[in-house]
């Protein structure tokens, strides 16, 4: 298995690539009803920087995520488009994260189990040495129980024998 390495850049890139995608939904829209930035910027009361920050999907320009998520949600609205698709469009970047960091997790936990393989044979013969030792203890006692059975036994039925 590959060694897998964390590209900052790439993580960027996939992080950007849901505000991208609402961004060219959003201007796909606007186009098609024939209004520039300007127009649907003032009225929905925003920049029009911001605006055009949210089309090209360009997250350095725009405010904190809770404001930009408010923002779309307006421009969705205003332009009639599909809201709770938009929304949960930008959520998916989050789930990308996670995804990102749970690969790095495995990669890691794989790393460990190949170093603890690496002694795997000794803690193998250590753990049948022991468990041979537990068998062997283990029915030395049910021998010895079952023989002080049988040899208590015989009194008995020489009593029984006796009192008939």
């Amino acid at each position: 298995m590959k060694e897998i390495k964390s590209n900052p850049e790439e993580n960027t890139k996939r992080e950007q690539s849901s505000l991208k995608r609402i961004g060219n939904f959003i201007k796909e829209a606007r186009l098609s009803r024939e209004q520039s930035i300007e127009e649907l910027a003032s009225d929905l009361k925003i920049g029009s920087h911001q605006l055009k920050a949210i089309e090209d999907g360009n997250e350095e320009e725009l405010p904190e995520k809770v404001f930009v998520k408010a923002m779309v949600r307006r421009i969705s609205q205003k332009l009639k488009l599909d809201t709770e698709f938009i929304m949960n469009e930008l959520k998916t970047e989050r789930q990308e994260i996670k995804i990102d960091e749970i690969v790095e997790e495995v990669a890691k936990k794989t790393n460990k189990t190949r170093q603890s393989k690496d002694l795997s044979p000794v803690g193998f013969f250590i753990f049948i040495l022991i468990s041979g030792l537990f068998g062997l203890i283990a029915s030395s006692l049910i021998f010895n129980l079952f023989s002080d059975s049988s040899q208590n036994q015989t009194p008995k039925q020489e009593l029984i024998k006796k009192t008939k």
